[in-house]
């Protein structure tokens, strides 16, 4: 069994909730159960990559402190990667304790966020820990306490082993109903790159000065030769359309400021590519004009524009995935 500790604490000295999962990890490790620590505040800044470090857990558990309002900035930026760049399939097989303790007050609204957070995600929250702490060294001295904790680490070891089964959320359906990031099929090397690159300041900075000058000399190529940036698109679509005889869909780009969409019919060979509507697309697509530009201008993919938000999506994903192989703009 494997279970992996994300603390989003500050790392202070006397912080409660350090001296608590330090405890459930001595527990836990006595049963045989192999458990790995990640501090957030020594990983803040590759704390989108460890989305992927939850792949193989059978458990884990999340834990913060309270110590003026909310559990904190580290907690919320991992689950955000989650959420971003997180395998949703292996998600919702993983149970999570959430650990929340407060020096102030809200440790309570904190366990509670915890694990409504999962929830959404699609993950199995277990009976967590909350407490306030006045005073932490009288709270590590206190026997009564420790026997607590160390039975909700026990616990936590039951819920996995016998995978016990939780009633289903409401909140689990707004994974159903959101546009991004869930719904796409990410293979874990795919997410662990895409995480990986996230996670660089340099590279998505280097990237977006890249995206910008590939834009600006793509409209300006386009102006020189009198052709319209509509029409460029259309051109664009057909020259580098790599047919797949297996394959056939259809797609409906509806682009801002462009008065109808751009509709893609495939059927093996052929492409129809025309500024109307296509019959019961298998893919809608809603997108500004400028990122399906960077996109045919190759400083983009299909896949990273739905990643990052900039292209809504409904309809069939798988569809959606084969986009960036029919297509390859920038080869």
């Amino acid at each position: 069994m494997r279970v992996n500790i994300y603390y989003g604490g500050r790392g202070i000295v006397g912080d409660p909730t350090n001296t608590v999962i330090t405890r459930m990890q001595a527990v836990l490790e006595d049963i045989n159960v192999k458990v790995t620590r990640y501090n957030l505040y020594e990983e803040r800044r590759n704390i989108s990559s460890l989305a992927n470090t939850v792949n193989d857990c059978d458990g884990i558990i999340l834990a913060s402190t309270v110590e003026w309002h909310g559990t904190g900035g580290f907690m919320a930026e991992f689950l955000d990667a989650l959420w971003l760049y997180g395998n949703k399939e292996k998600i919702t097989k993983i149970y999570m304790c959430p650990v929340v303790m407060s020096t102030t007050y809200g440790e309570r609204e904190g366990k509670l966020d915890l694990a409504q957070a999962w929830e959404i995600l699609g993950g199995k929250p277990c009976s967590g820990i909350c407490g306030y702490v006045q005073d932490t060294v009288s709270f590590e001295l206190n026997d009564d306490y420790a026997t607590l904790v160390e039975k909700k680490a026990e616990n936590l070891y039951r819920t996995i082993s016998q995978k016990m089964v939780a009633l289903p959320a409401s909140n689990q359906a707004v994974r159903q109903m959101v546009s991004v990031g869930p719904q796409i099929e990410l293979s874990p090397q795919d997410a662990e790159q895409l995480s990986k690159y996230a996670s660089d300041d340099k590279f998505v900075q280097t990237q977006k000065e890249d995206i910008k000058e590939l834009a600006s000399h793509f409209k300006s190529l386009m102006n020189n030769q009198g052709v319209s940036v509509d029409d460029m698109l259309i051109k664009d679509f057909q020259g580098h359309f790599v047919p797949d005889p297996a394959f056939s869909a259809s797609y409906s780009f509806i682009i801002n400021g462009v008065d109808k969409p751009l509709a893609l019919i495939i059927k093996g060979r052929d492409l129809d590519i025309h500024y109307g509507t296509a019959e019961n697309p298998s893919v809608l697509c809603r997108m500004d004009k400028e990122k399906l530009i960077n996109i045919t201008a190759g400083a983009e993919t299909f896949q990273r524009a739905f990643m990052t938000g900039d292209m809504q999506v409904k309809g069939e994903f798988r569809d959606l995935r084969k986009l960036d192989t029919l297509f390859k703009f920038g080869k």
